[in-house]
């Protein structure tokens, strides 16, 4: 939990920092982005025998982001009808992964409402995962897991899920992010077209 409250005083902070001061920081997060995506690499690179881990992987490699995938848009579908917002807007923004920074944007330039709400609803996926996951995997296994972090699981959630559910889940969790972060800016437009 020690983690947790260390993530909650650090987004706390910053909202005092912006709100503060003048500073500005530009792309600072994207660089700090591919600083932990470096990170991840180098442990992953670590790893001894690599080509026997993807092996070991075999399907749930696939079944995991297909399994993320299709809960996600049952669960846009639900919230589009419990919600009654038009089921483009509830698939187009489940399809998202939890990926907020894209998610947002694309959506606004179809419709600005829809993007701040897929904007939030990404963002709360990965807050929820941030609080969840560590508690998640007391009832189901730390792989089955990971789907709660959908895209996320490639870069801002990976660090949590190795530290909760261990190393040997890094590799796993690193690839479900990495296909849905493929799928997701297609996903999305393709909804929107279709419907």
């Amino acid at each position: 939990m020690s983690f947790l409250y260390l993530v909650i005083s650090s987004l706390l902070l910053g909202m005092l920092v912006g709100k503060y001061t003048s500073l500005e920081f530009g792309n600072l997060y994207e660089l700090m982005l591919y600083l932990l995506i470096f990170i991840i690499g180098i442990d992953i690179g670590k790893s001894k025998g690599l080509r026997e881990e993807l092996k070991r992987l075999g399907k749930m490699a696939l079944l995991l982001p297909a399994s993320t995938v299709l809960g996600s848009l049952i669960g846009g579908l639900a919230a589009s009808l419990l919600l009654k917002v038009p089921l483009k807007w509830g698939l187009a923004i489940s399809a998202g992964f939890g990926w907020y920074s894209l998610t947002g944007p694309l959506l606004a330039t179809y419709s600005p409402i829809y993007g701040v709400i897929g904007f939030l609803a990404n963002l709360t996926r990965e807050i929820l995962t941030i609080i969840f996951y560590p508690l998640a995997i007391k009832k189901i296994s730390k792989e089955k897991a990971i789907v709660m972090g959908g895209a996320t699981t490639m870069d801002t959630t990976l660090p949590l899920m190795v530290k909760f559910g261990g190393t040997e889940i890094t590799l796993l969790a690193f690839v479900h992010g990495f296909i849905l972060t493929a799928i997701a800016p297609f996903l999305i437009p393709l909804i929107l077209q279709l419907l």
